[in-house]
């Protein structure tokens, strides 16, 4: 063994224990011909003292290494000096008292230091991501993915359900974002496809009556990428027969539990809270709303219809709102401040807004000369204005008018500090509709996918007016973020023929897409319902991370490139020719 402990085990109890460690050299110091080394491994850090009365060879050895370099050191465990100690370290009441030393392997100077506090271009971590990965950061994160993962196996086999690999080369059978075809060399001119889910094939394993199912699901989609999307992600994928909403709910609930007190100790609060999807737009301005902080969206238009403001009577004219936020504390801000606010909001829509601001000496605003005082009053105790608030007002349709305000809420609430650290609020959002309206192809499309089950009561209304339709599908939202999404699913071949129909495929279209699946509900499928919360989101918000790829351990760039490998990339004549492919310039 070229270790005979970490170098995060040993403390006083090792007291004259001869030892042998192997890592990184961390730090190096010259103490007066006394050489100090902070070996590091993923465990931690310990002193080594290299002293030449102790040993001249080990102590020569010493004097050519350098940060990053891999060595092997022989030594015994001894008490720090008094007034060295290191409360910081694990073992920062002991060092080692080398007598032998090795180098295993020599570096190069890295690009960057291998610390935390230290700021580099992201494209510089990435290209050398295996560096990287050394940074205490990076490695708390692998750790905390490690048993988040291992959590989520536990607790859903200790729920009975089976973890089952479904297959990564399948068929395209597009439904949402754009797939990753694989061509095929035995078939010339046919594709696979890399699954964007694994949905038909879980709710095939219900069918073949698996019962409960699961997998740590690697997923891929060829879409445009944010700081939450990669083209390859990683779900906690799951299906069970025979359940409803609430047996979802209470299984994720607990699963969630596990994860959180694995990860970090912390107690999740259970049962999480329920909204509609037409609650959380009105209120929140967004259907995955951050329920740490307040500022909820008011709507004033009965309010508003009483003013003589021709930009608030002319939205309601024709069958706007108005609406407004109150941004507490915030009648400070100058005129500059609220039109910057005004341009932000202008990018999701919104059409200017109007301001009152609460002061000691009253209400201040432009919009005075519009509304009796009495009404103005009334609309700033309708909203829960105070004094030293400010009151932010737009009208128009409603959908931009929430999506405005909602966006202005998430920004001052980040700006102004108002987001509690540490805390982590879940909820469920409920009740979307089934169907989007298309109004560039002129169709439906899903809301969540075509394998949703329309909420039973509303199932005559698909013949009659489908974008009234409730699905009964959900999302479990976290901080303001999307972290999972299911739905109870359509077991009966003809409501899922429908379905299709309704989304304007042909009879070609579903036989050919979907019909190894519209046959398999024929042979007795059970109730199922599922869900697939995103591994990379839960993770990246335990970790406080600003994006993802800080919790992968190789993430492609905001391009779907590979910077460390040089991926994507040409391939050669020869491998083109074995598929029958030509590229074309």
């Amino acid at each position: 063994m070229r270790t005979t402990h970490t170098c995060g085990e040993l403390n006083r109890t090792h007291l004259g224990r001869e030892v042998r460690l192997s890592g990184w050299v961390h730090r190096m110091r010259d103490h007066g011909g006394v050489f100090f080394i902070d070996l590091r491994d993923r465990y931690g850090i310990t002193q080594l003292v290299l002293n030449p009365q102790v040993s001249p060879e080990a102590h020569a050895i010493a004097a050519t290494v350098r940060p990053e370099f891999v060595i092997s050191a022989w030594g015994t465990v001894v008490e720090r000096p008094e007034g060295t100690v290191n409360p910081k370290l694990a073992t920062g009441e002991i060092e080692a008292k080398v007598s032998r030393l090795e180098i295993l392997s020599e570096s190069k100077t890295p690009p960057f230091p291998i610390a935390d506090d230290v700021q580099v271009n992201e494209e510089i971590r990435l290209k050398h991501r295996y560096l990287d990965l050394r940074r205490p950061k990076m490695l708390r994160n692998v750790i905390l993915r490690h048993k988040v993962t291992l959590a989520a196996r536990n607790y859903l086999s200790e729920q009975r359900f089976l973890e089952i690999e479904t297959p990564i080369l399948t068929k395209s059978t597009p439904e949402g974002a754009r797939d990753y075809l694989v061509p095929s060399r035995i078939e010339p001119g046919s594709f696979y496809a890399l699954p964007q889910s694994p949905q038909l094939l879980k709710q095939l394993l219900m069918i073949a009556g698996m019962d409960k199912y699961f997998q740590i699901s690697r997923c891929f989609r060829d879409e445009d990428l944010r700081a939450d999307r990669q083209p390859e992600f990683t779900q906690i994928d799951m299906e069970m027969s025979f359940a409803e909403q609430d047996d979802i709910f209470r299984v994720v609930e607990g699963l969630m539990r596990a994860c959180f007190k694995a990860g970090l100790d912390i107690e999740i609060e259970t049962p999480f809270p329920r909204m509609r999807y037409g609650d959380a737009l009105d209120r929140y301005g967004t259907d995955k709303p951050d329920t740490r902080y307040g500022l909820l969206l008011h709507d004033v238009t009965e309010l508003a219809r009483q003013s003589s403001y021709e930009v608030f009577r002319s939205a309601i004219e024709k069958g706007g709102v108005v609406k407004g936020i109150r941004l507490p504390g915030c009648a400070r801000y100058s005129r500059k401040n609220i039109d910057d606010l005004a341009a932000f909001a202008s990018g999701f829509g919104a059409r200017g807004l109007s301001h009152v601001k609460v002061e000691e000496a009253g209400l201040s605003s432009p919009l005075v000369k519009f509304f009796e005082a009495s009404v103005l009053q009334a609309l700033t105790r309708e909203a829960e204005v105070g004094n030293g608030d400010l009151l932010i007002l737009t009208a128009g349709e409603k959908q931009k008018v929430n999506l405005a305000l909602g966006a202005v809420r998430t920004k001052v609430a980040a700006e102004e500090r108002l987001i509690p650290d540490g805390h982590f609020s879940f909820l469920w959002v409920v009740d979307f509709p089934l169907f989007a309206w298309n109004e560039e192809e002129q169709r439906f499309d899903s809301e969540h996918h075509p394998f949703t089950a329309p909420n039973e009561e509303d199932i005559p209304l698909l013949d009659t007016d489908p974008l009234k339709v409730r699905s009964a599908s959900y999302d479990l939202v976290l901080n303001g973020i999307e972290v999972g999404s299911g739905s109870v699913r359509i077991h009966n071949a003809e409501v899922q023929k429908k379905i299709f129909r309704l989304l304007k495929l042909t009879e070609e279209e579903i036989n050919d897409r979907f019909g190894f699946f519209t046959e398999a509900l024929q042979y007795g499928t059970p109730p199922h319902a599922g869900i697939a919360p995103g591994l990379d989101r839960i993770i990246r918000i335990m970790a406080g991370a600003d994006s993802i790829r800080d919790v992968i351990a190789f993430p492609k760039t905001q391009k779907a490139a590979d910077l460390m490998t040089g991926s994507p990339s040409r391939v050669s004549d020869r491998q083109l020719k074995e598929l029958q492919l030509k590229i074309v310039e």
